[in-house]
């Protein structure tokens, strides 16, 4: 979109173009006279570019300049550019330019936008004009004929247009008149004219005064005093070849070289027709560069010669006979471009630092990419060398922006040099680089992990109280407060009971302990969640299954089941004295609740009546009779059976059997035992 407007700044014309490139660079031009004071107003960009009046303030404002000298200045509570620095036209730019300009650039941060202001200087008259010499010297044949000419210097003046020189005038003016000549490009060609015939033996010296005038207002002028010696007669001048000579050179042409000959020619004989070559009413900068020799009229180089400072040069140059005569040439040289400026690169702008979850397109650094030089040797790209996530992005001339390409990964890789790279279009290329170390900044993009998803802990009963039971432990790929772990227990019920009540666990270590003594026969095995939660926000979390295994210890002492001990009557087993060997007496039936071999019993004998009598099965806990029961053994018999397990250390319980031998089975009666026919035991 392009949008022109004309601003009337106080008794200033101000013509603004407002090209906007995109949302954030804009384009405004303004116009103020030279020399203007400091402090004097040129423009109102919040006004022209259409800002936010706290814009400036926000954003940090600041003018760049490339030229690196700041002629003007930006009141960012204002909003205003004022004049820095007195600004001399003639100065910044070359008198043979119509326009003069100086433009900045205005960036603004936060976010970044960039603004172009292109200034015109105007050109106000300032400048007198003036001669290259206070006086000049003629020397005129008195054979000269009426309408000869003779070139005078020509007066200078830097200012433009109205303010440069408009016109010539002669005092006196019997003898001679003046005759001006436009040329392309230099201004005006002052002659002299003859306009009456000179005679020597009347008049051998005449004193003239040329007076230039410009046409400001008020009008300057310069003078300059003319010698005129009246010299017999001469009546051949010399005559160039061609009225102008023009030649091309690399602005990388070495001192000493011939750039081109003049030639003229003098009809005359002698000393009339010798010919010498000098440079016309020419500058000081002129004669630095250029050497002529005067018998030969070669005109060689003897400065350096620079594209970017003085694309074109141009003086004139005037061979003169012995008698006077002169004829004058225009020489133009062309200086031609070689690519011999290195392009420089800028940092307007830069973040060392992003967060990793910055979108594509995310601005790190602008650029200022400048290359002295002209056409291809000038026009410079810009690009980032290898394979990195960023790539460049042109906004304005001679702006590039650094901006993400892809995401980004603080795990993956925490910081990039960027290198830069500028190379123009010359042959050879001429090129140069920059580089930017850019940090990634973590982001909490990473959950904890575990070591393991699930931790398997055996545990002996009857531990002590807050025993360390496990740790468990989770890594976080992030940095600081996002890869801080506190761990937590998921509290659900275990066995109807809360896991909160069996285990605790150390949010900083991840050490698991028993709240309480654990025991086996209550309890098992159970298994508990744990979490693990990084410090980031919002946090981040993962899980783990912690199994634990509660291992039995011979804690328990077996129980007799049968024969049952009890405070009241004694039970007796009945054995008949006709029984057989390994006659079943009786069972002594016992259980124990630990586990494995701490629940492994065996029966021993261990105290009878008679020992020969009965054996105990050391498995099963079986009482038999090992021999025929005979008429001496003792009626009543009383055994003691120890059962023990197997435990490390074992435990053991003892059982009493009281045992009748009987002839017959008697019904009960009270002062007999009872008879218990099913289970062959009586009462007694």
């Amino acid at each position: 979109m392009e949008e022109s407007i004309f601003v009337s700044w106080g008794s200033c014309m101000v013509f603004l173009c407002l090209h906007l490139l995109n949302a954030a660079s804009g384009q405004v031009r303004y116009s103020v006279s030279e020399e203007m004071s400091p402090g004097a107003l040129v423009g109102d960009v919040v006004k022209d570019l259409g800002l936010e009046p706290k814009r400036l303030l926000e954003g940090k404002a600041r003018i760049f300049a490339a030229s690196g000298r700041d002629y003007l200045q930006l009141d960012r509570e204002k909003g205003h550019i004022t004049v820095k620095e007195r600004m001399d036209r003639e100065t910044l730019c070359s008198s043979s330019t119509s326009t003069c300009s100086i433009s900045f650039e205005i960036i603004v941060e936060n976010p970044i936008e960039l603004y172009r202001v292109i200034v015109e200087i105007l050109d106000v008259n300032d400048n007198s004009p003036a001669f290259p010499r206070g006086e000049m010297k003629l020397e005129i044949s008195e054979s000269a004929s009426v309408g000869a000419r003779f070139a005078l210097d020509r007066a200078l003046d830097p200012d433009l247009g109205i303010n440069s020189i408009q016109s010539y005038s002669i005092d006196p003016a019997e003898h001679f008149t003046l005759k001006t000549q436009s040329r392309a490009g230099s201004g005006k060609n002052v002659e002299l004219v003859l306009q009456t015939p000179l005679d020597r033996e009347k008049e051998e010296h005449l004193y003239l005064t040329v007076t230039a005038m410009d046409g400001g207002n008020p009008k300057r002028s310069g003078t300059v005093n003319i010698y005129v010696v009246v010299l017999d007669s001469n009546d051949n001048a010399p005559v160039f070849q061609t009225s102008s000579y023009r030649v091309s050179a690399p602005e990388s042409t070495k001192k000493g070289e011939l750039l081109i000959k003049v030639n003229a020619t003098d009809a005359d004989t002698e000393s009339n027709g010798q010919i010498g070559y000098y440079f016309e009413h020419t500058t000081p900068k002129i004669r630095e560069l250029f050497t002529i020799n005067e018998s030969t009229g070669e005109i060689r180089l003897s400065g350096e010669m620079d594209f970017e400072d003085t694309a074109v040069h141009e003086f004139k140059i005037q061979a003169k006979d012995q008698g006077g005569l002169a004829d004058s040439c225009e020489v133009v040289i062309e200086v031609t471009d070689v690519n011999d400026n290195v392009p420089k690169i800028a940092l307007m702008s830069f973040s060392n630092t992003l967060p990793e979850n910055s979108p594509p397109g995310t601005v790190v650094a602008v650029i200022n990419v400048q290359d002295g030089d002209s056409e291809e040797n000038g026009k410079v790209t810009c690009w980032i060398i290898g394979n990195l996530p960023f790539r460049t992005e042109s906004s304005l001339s001679n702006y590039y922006s650094i901006v993400t390409d892809s995401s980004l990964d603080r795990e993956q890789t925490a910081e990039y040099n960027i290198t830069i790279m500028a190379k123009d279009g010359g042959l050879p290329a001429l090129s140069s680089t920059k580089t930017l170390l850019v940090k990634v900044s973590d982001i909490n993009d990473n959950s904890p992990r575990f070591e393991r998803e699930t931790y398997d802990s055996h545990i002996p009963e009857n531990n002590s109280p807050s025993l360390i039971l496990l740790s468990v432990k989770a890594y976080d790929e992030d940095l600081g407060a996002n890869a801080r772990v506190s761990y937590f227990i998921v509290d659900k019920d275990v066995n109807g009971r809360p896991a909160l009540s069996l285990v605790s666990i150390d949010s900083d270590n991840g050490r698991i302990y028993a709240i309480n003594s654990l025991d086996y026969e209550q309890i098992k095995s159970f298994s508990v969640t744990i979490r693990a939660q990084d410090g980031g926000s919002p946090s981040m979390s993962s899980n783990a299954t912690v199994n634990f295994f509660i291992q039995d210890q011979n804690d328990n002492t077996p129980q007799i089941l049968y024969p049952v001990q009890t405070g009241g009557s004694v039970v007796a087993e009945m054995v008949p004295r006709s029984a057989d060997v390994g006659y079943l007496v009786t069972k002594v039936v016992a259980v124990d609740v630990d586990s494995g071999q701490n629940a492994w019993l065996s029966y021993k004998l261990h105290k009878a009546t008679d020992r020969a009598l009965f054996e105990v099965g050391l498995q099963n806990g079986e009482i038999r009779t090992v021999r025929q029961v005979t008429d001496k053994d003792a009626v009543k018999q009383k055994l003691t059976v120890v059962v023990e397990d197997n435990g490390q250390p074992s435990r053991s319980a003892t059982v009493n059997v009281n045992v009748v031998v009987a002839d017959t089975f008697l019904k009960c009666s009270p002062s007999l035992p009872i008879l218990n026919k099913t289970q062959n035991t009586m009462t007694i």
